[in-house]
């Protein structure tokens, strides 16, 4: 079994390659579109989501890119911190890089003490719904509309925490 490749903290520098692994995770779905004027956020990904109390991980890819990525930030009024940026690239799909991903966003939940996880996703995204749905995450009542590029629709799922305070 191969080993999987380092998970590290975001740097502002992973901004280019970032971006280019979401836009390959778009071109995915039909009339899935990646703009950069939707997504300011990755012009400074690391900066931003510190500026929030979030924290970025990524995973580099063997000879270059970055193979996933998963950002988490509070959402103090709901005692939740938000998933958003959660994505691998195919070669990486199955791999466990994900949930190791997704172990490093619930280790800092708990360390807040926060009593849920939440996050929103888009509806063509069911690869994506599978695999929250593995985690423990119910999907919520209602869904919101975006007005993007590519007239997005997102569900919302949520995952209590136990021990949460």
């Amino acid at each position: 079994m191969t080993a999987l490749p380092q998970i590290r903290p975001a740097r502002d520098a992973d901004s280019e390659p970032l971006a280019a692994l979401i836009a390959a995770s778009f071109a995915e779905y039909p009339d899935c579109h990646f703009l950069w004027e939707e997504f300011p956020e990755l012009r400074r990904p690391a900066s931003t989501f510190a500026a929030k109390g979030g924290k970025l991980w990524v995973v580099d890819a063997p000879g270059g890119g970055i193979a996933g990525s998963l950002g988490v930030t509070p959402v103090a009024e709901q005692n939740a911190v938000e998933l958003t940026k959660l994505y691998a690239g195919p070669a990486f799909r199955g791999t466990g890089l994900a949930q190791a991903l997704f172990a490093e966003a619930l280790a800092f939940a708990e360390a807040g003490g926060f009593a849920e996880i939440m996050l929103w996703s888009d509806t063509r995204f069911a690869r994506g719904h599978r695999f929250y749905e593995k985690l423990g995450f119910r999907r919520w009542p209602g869904e919101r509309y975006l007005a993007d590029v590519s007239a997005s629709w997102e569900i919302h799922y949520r995952k209590p925490l136990h021990g949460a305070a």
